[in-house]
This record gives structure tokens, C-alpha cells and sequence, in this order.
């Protein structure tokens, strides 16, 4: 921690913020945003967002009586501010990395943090839950959400605002407004709050009346009670029909996320407030540093650059960026091809393509779950949808793959990024549960490609050879080799590919997985060198290759599966079940994500510690070889 802070070393818990005068307050947030891009610059991390609730998180901690008081967080990397000023101060620096503090609110590291949250959309409905368990057992705490507007895109907040009506007891919803998620915020809410926001005449009479109330005395409170009357009564003039208003839910605001006084001002008079109510606050994302607040989007999240901590120089772009170029190849050949993503253009490669075909891309939000529907309906009327998702969002979404592709057989073809081990942001991002999720429905095809190149001719199968709903799950990583010039090819459904021959023992591996699984091979001790296994790559998951299992059967002692994906329910436990039916006497063996959540740390680390690197898999065919003699 840097030496120079003046105030921030006297902040070990928010009571220490209830002592401190307004001065004081405002030299802690500059510190704040001082501290964060201190040590995200150097060691990673995201930047924007967690710079733009700086004043928020303070106003809020100093009004409300935390952690008796419950502060429930909606899109968790805004927590930054907040994990500092509850004990974590000097902890900081260690942030998602392997042993350190998490990204994210996690119960089970404070009692600040209330509730884990990496996905979005859930904080109203846990606030909900959380407001009727205390009034069921008749305690007197307060509880508070923030969401975001990006988060508010996701149908979820809408079935809490729905439900939120039916408490007749405190809740308070603060709805940080940066018109942002990771890209712009899309659609019809979006349009509506700004609406809301921009105003001319609103703001101008709102500014006056704040700047007046100001100057009143300080015991003039029946003037300053009237001149808020008649702030509310303007604002439902100007934007009549306020959602949250027929929702039953009390709306104030908008007012400024980076105006402490006014922030606890309102929170004071709203804290013992006994009916649900949403507090509009307009933030900017990146506050605190010109160039950051100025892009945003470019510093939402930066790499680790740390000795030892940096991206390794990759000879093949990322698979994303593969993506997003294969996209358009075929776009460009196909006109009824539409790309679909829930909020994630950028992470999933789709900026040129949304550039290029404008008319033929769409951004849902944050609502994995209509995509996929919006997808169905696509495919239904004749056209070709690319549904871009990381893995981890797509569990969001099961039932709607289900029941609204599957079941009709629809086309859809799934991109599927960060399946397998994300790293650094932890357990609510690692991409491991899709492959046993998706096993269990019927007519769906499950790929993962060993390479780009591989990546390129597995979507143009699907365009031209599926009937129905077909996946393509992919890491966050290198794509180990791509020709950016080159052709298409069609892969049989179905198929795997026989890299290395050999005997005894049969290496199956999925994906990312294939090249550690050659590198074990090449580096096996001489002294086996006569036992040499085949190597085999599993591009489909299902549908099996029935010709190499029977091959498989016939010709060998045992198998062993690698799968960057949980081993329960997964791709190993398909084959030996496969391998059973079929009357094999030899034995399965597995690697993989074993039954627990996996932690945060960098994407080699803990790729190292589950066993799925060349030397672990080595150790692991030496030893399955010295068995079989």
C-alpha cells in the first residue's frame, strides 16, 4: 500500500467513515480510486466499474450500520471500494490471485459480504429473500440491493421488482446508472432511464432546488420537505408513468453518484423508509482517471502485469478472436447467418462483425435465457443464429436450450467461450459444467476443437451438415495454431481423429486438453518407450465415434480421458459407460475437474494444480503403463 495515503490507513472497518466529517469522506474516496488503480494497473484486474461506485460505496457504508445492516451486490467487481474500507485494506494487492482475496463478495471471506455474486440480475431477488427472513423473524436490520442498469436487462430483476410490491417493510433498491454493462446497456430500459436522465428542463429545475435547499438554515425543514414535493411532483410531470412507480415501488432520483452530501442526504432520509424503494443514482464509469473514464469499455478489465503475472506471448491469436474472424467468413458467404450474444460483444469476439453486418447482429443484454429463445424463434423462421456465450452464462439458459431448440430440432448453433478454467475471476466464471449439463439432452451435438483451424471447420460443419442444436465449447486460450487464410473443411459428425498410434493404453482427450495430452507422449521416459499410448482426439463429445470405441475394444488394455470440464457427468464418464455396454474388461481412468468449485488463480496455476498439464498427464500414463507391465 502506498505510503502517502493521508486518511485511508485510518479505515479498517466502515465504523470508521461514521466518525469522519465531510472532508475527511471525500479525501477517503479519492484515496479509494487512488489505491484501486494503484494496484489493478500492476496487478490486474477490472478497473472502470469498480472506479465509478467509489462515492456510492462510501455514502452507503457510512449510513447504513454494516454488517448488521445487509448490503447486497448485484454484478460483484464493483466490490473493490467495498472490500478495502471492510478489513481487506492490505489484502488488496493479492487480488484474485491463487491464495488471495476474491474479485467478488464472497460470504465465506467476510461478513460484509453478504451474499457471492458473479453473474448478474440477482441482487433484488436476494434482498427480497433476505427482507422477509428478517421480517419473519421479526429482526429490525435494513436491507439494500445494487444493481446496475446493465444488470437490470436481465429478466430476473424484473421478477424481483414484480414480487418486491407484496413487502410492506424496509427494502431499499439503489439502481447505479452508468448506462453501461461492459459495452453500452441495450435496450428499452436502457432508452427509458436515460430518458429519465437527460432531461433538460428536470435537471435544470432538480439543480436549482438542490442548490437552494443548500442554502436554507438548518432548521427549515418544512421549506425543504415542500421544495422535494415539489421536486417528485415535476419529475412524475415530465416522465409520467414511472415503471417503478406501477410496480408499487417508491422511485427517488435520479440524484448524483459522485455528490457524497446529496448521497447522504437521501440515504438518511430513505434508511428507515417502511415501503420497497428504488433510489436512482447516475454514476460514470472510470471516475478518477481522465483516460479510463474517457474509454471505459478499454480499461473495464486489465491484465496482470506483475513479474511473472503477464499474458505469455501467444504465436496464435486467442480462440475468441478466431471466433469472431471465422463468424464472419461465413457470414460473408451466408446471408441468413445472425450472430446473437447476451452483453458480451467484445469477450466474444463479435466487435468486427457487429461493425460489418450490423442488420444481422443483435445484443440481448444481460439475459442469456432470451437469446437462446430469440435464437429459437430465428431458426424457426428459416434463418441461421450463432448464439455466443461464455460457458459459465450459458447455465443460465438450460432450460430455454431444452425446451425452445432441442426439443424442435432447431438449428442453433452455440459458441460456447471460456469453457473450462477462467482463472482469476473464480468459481461463478470457470467454464467446467456444460459438457455434463448438455450431455443429458437429446439430438444435441457437442464439440470442442483441439485448435483454430479446427475451430473454423467444426462451425462450418455445423452450418452445413447439422439439422439441429450443435455447441462448440472452446477455453479462453491460445488457439495453438490458426491460417488465417485458410479453407473451410467438413468434419463428419461424430468423428475423432487417431494422432498417435499406439498400444495397450488409449489417450482420449477433449479439446484444450489434446495438445497436453501430445506433449505427455513425446516426453515419456525411453524406458517405456515400447508401451507408447495412442493419443487420440475427441472432437465430438456427442455423438461418439462408435468405429474408434469398437476399435478401442478390441484393442486395448485401458483408456484414459482428459477433459478441461467436471468429471461428474462429463466426457469420461460417457466412455466408460459406452465402454461398459460394449463388454470392455479393461480400465477407464479420468482427468478432470474434480466434484468441488474451483477457486481463483491464474488459468496456469490452477490448470497445474488439478492435474491437467503435460507433466501431470505423464505421471499419470506412467503410471496407468507400469500397471498394465
Amino acid at each position: 500500500m502506498q505510503t502517502d495515503f493521508k486518511i485511508l490507513h485510518r479505515v479498517d472497518s466502515p465504523a470508521d467513515l461514521r466518525r469522519m466529517s465531510m472532508s475527511e469522506l471525500k479525501l477517503v474516496c479519492e484515496e479509494l480510486r487512488r489505491y484501486i488503480i494503484e494496484v489493478v494497473e500492476n496487478k490486474g484486474g477490472h478497473l472502470s466499474s469498480p472506479l465509478g461506485v467509489v462515492d456510492l460505496t462510501v455514502a452507503l457504508h457510512r449510513v447504513f450500520e454494516t454488517p448488521n445492516d445487509l448490503l447486497i451486490w448485484d454484478v460483484g467487481h464493483q466490490t473493490y471500494a467495498h472490500k478495502i474500507i471492510t478489513g481487506r485494506r492490505d489484502e488488496f494487492p493479492t487480488l484474485r490471485k491463487y491464495g488471495g482475496i476474491s474479485g467478488f463478495p464472497r460470504s465465506c471471506e467476510s461478513e460484509y459480504d453478504v451474499f457471492d455474486a458473479g453473474h448478474a440480475s440477482t441482487s433484488i431477488s436476494v434482498a427480497l429473500g433476505m427482507a422477509k427472513a428478517r421480517d419473519i423473524k421479526g429482526e429490525k436490520h435494513r436491507v439494500v440491493a445494487i444493481i446496475g442498469d446493465g444488470a437490470l436487462t436481465g429478466g430476473l430483476s424484473f421478477e424481483g421488482l414484480n414480487n418486491a410490491s407484496n413487502l410492506k417493510n424496509q427494502l431499499l433498491i439503489v439502481l447505479n446508472d452508468n448506462q453501461m454493462s461492459i459495452s453500452p446497456t441495450v435496450g428499452a430500459i436502457s432508452r427509458y432511464l436515460t430518458r429519465v436522465v437527460t432531461n433538460p428542463l428536470y435537471n435544470r429545475v432538480r439543480d436549482e432546488i438542490w442548490k437552494l435547499t443548500g442554502r436554507l438554515p438548518r432548521g427549515s425543514r418544512t421549506i425543504r420537505r415542500f421544495l422535494h414535493t415539489l421536486q417528485e411532483g415535476l419529475k412524475s410531470f415530465i416522465v409520467p408513468g414511472m415503471i417503478f412507480e406501477e410496480l408499487g415501488i417508491r422511485y427517488f432520483g435520479p440524484i448524483e453518484g459522485h455528490n457524497l452530501e446529496e448521497m447522504i442526504e437521501t440515504f438518511e432520509n430513505l434508511k428507515d423508509f417502511h415501503y420497497p424503494a428504488v433510489v436512482h443514482v447516475l454514476t460514470r464509469k472510470g471516475i478518477g482517471k481522465p483516460e479510463i473514464e474517457a474509454d471505459p469499455l478499454k480499461y473495464y478489465s486489465i491484465p496482470d502485469k506483475s513479474p511473472g503475472g503477464g499474458k505469455k506471448k501467444e504465436t496464435a491469436p486467442a480462440y475468441s478472436e478466431v471466433f469472431g474472424k471465422v463468424a464472419c467468413e461465413l457470414a460473408e458467404k451466408d446471408d441468413t447467418i445472425y450472430a446473437v450474444v447476451a452483453a458480451m460483444r467484445e469477450g466474444t469476439g463479435l466487435v468486427e462483425f457487429a461493425k460489418k453486418y450490423p442488420d444481422r447482429f443483435y445484443d440481448s443484454g444481460i439475459a442469456e435465457g432470451h437469446a437462446v429463445t430469440f435464437s429459437g424463434g430465428l431458426a424457426a423462421s428459416g434463418l441461421r443464429p450463432i448464439v455466443a456465450i461464455y460457458s459459465t452464462f450459458f447455465q443460465r439458459a438450460y432450460d430455454m436450450v431444452f425446451h425452445d431448440v432441442a426439443l424442435q430440432k432447431l438449428p442453433v448453433i452455440f459458441a460456447l467461450d471460456r469453457a473450462g478454467i477462467v482463472g482469476p475471476d473464480g468459481p461463478t466464471h470457470n467454464g467446467v459444467f456444460d459438457i455434463s449439463l448438455l450431455q443429458t439432452i437429446p439430438g444435441l451435438t457437442i464439440s470442442a476443437p483441439r485448435d483454430g483451424n479446427e475451430l473454423r471447420n467444426l462451425l462450418f460443419t455445423a452450418l452445413e451438415r447439422c439439422r439441429g442444436p450443435f455447441v462448440v465449447r472452446y477455453p479462453k486460450a491460445t488457439s495453438i495454431r490458426f491460417d488465417g487464410n485458410g479453407d473451410s473443411n467438413l468434419i463428419e459428425i461424430g468423428s475423432w481423429e487417431l494422432l498417435r498410434e499406439g498400444d495397450n493404453l488409449a489417450i482420449l482427450a477433449v479439446g484444450s486438453m489434446v495438445e497436453a495430452a501430445l506433449r505427455a507422449v513425446d516426453e515419456l521416459d525411453p524406458a517405456i518407450a515400447g508401451q507408447k499410448p495412442a493419443v487420440i482426439n475427441a472432437r465430438f463429445i456427442k455423438p461418439m465415434d462408435e468405429e474408434i470405441l469398437q476399435f478401442i475394444l478390441k484393442n486395448f488394455k485401458a483408456v484414459l480421458t482428459i477433459e478441461e470440464g467436471t468429471l461428474y457427468g462429463g466426457f469420461g464418464s460417457s466412455v466408460l459407460s459406452r465402454l461398459n455396454e460394449r463388454g470392455f474388461s479393461g480400465c477407464v481412468h479420468s482427468l478432470g475437474i474434480p466434484d468441488k468449485f474451483i477457486e481463483h488463480g491464474s488459468r496456469d496455476t490452477l490448470l497445474d494444480q488439478l492435474g491437467l498439464t503435460s507433466p501431470h498427464i505423464g505421471e499419470k500414463v506412467k503410471e496407468i503403463l507400469v500397471e498394465l507391465g
